[in-house]
């Protein structure tokens, strides 16, 4: 025969404090993944036997390249020719220093250099507004994954900041993979006269 038995109510463990060792442990992590956060979100250094060649960075519409030119140099020394795929960099009579594929289009008629605190600093306006670049120029090296991520985060935030002015996104933050700025939700929003 068997015996009935009274149920008896067995308290669930509390998941409070397993969530709360797992937000603290996040919170220890948090300085070291904010650190490289920080530095895949801003200039990325191109370097070639251990020197760096260029460093740049990007917006929802821009690339940037900065270039540390020779002491002394000004822009009547340099010879520079941005076309829409091509870029040539380098000094009056000489071969050129840089002389490479964009990662992308360039919209050259919004695109220019200048000298700015002993840097050259080239603002390329990007043909595909919100289309995350891997690369300023092909062939030299690729963000890696986690950086490239990074990038995403941050041209989502631009593209909601600019689609919502009226909110300050500067806190938020994406939980796992955020998708491209470029496609998400029909597309990046904007009338190509306005800028």
């Amino acid at each position: 025969l068997l015996r009935h038995h009274e149920a008896h109510p067995v308290p669930l463990r509390s998941r409070a404090p397993r969530e709360r060792a797992r937000k603290r442990a996040m919170n220890e992590e948090a300085p070291e993944v904010k650190k490289l956060s920080e530095k895949a979100r801003g200039r990325q250094a191109f370097k070639f036997d251990g020197r760096t060649v260029y460093e740049w960075e990007q917006t929802l519409d821009e690339a940037h390249i900065y270039i540390q030119p020779p002491e002394g140099m000004t822009k009547h020394h340099l010879e520079i020719k941005i076309e829409p795929r091509h870029l040539k960099v380098g000094i009056k009579g000489n071969p050129p220093f840089l002389n490479e594929d964009f990662f992308s289009l360039v919209d050259t008629s919004e695109s220019f250099w200048m000298i700015e605190d002993g840097e050259l600093h080239l603002q390329l306006q990007k043909a595909h507004k919100g289309e995350t670049w891997a690369a300023a120029l092909k062939g030299h090296g690729q963000l890696d994954m986690f950086s490239e991520q990074e990038v995403n985060k941050k041209l989502m935030l631009e593209r909601f900041q600019e689609e919502h002015p009226g909110f300050d996104f500067s806190g938020a933050n994406f939980s796992g993979q955020a998708p491209s700025a470029r496609s998400f939700m029909g597309g990046v929003h904007h009338d190509p006269t306005i800028r």
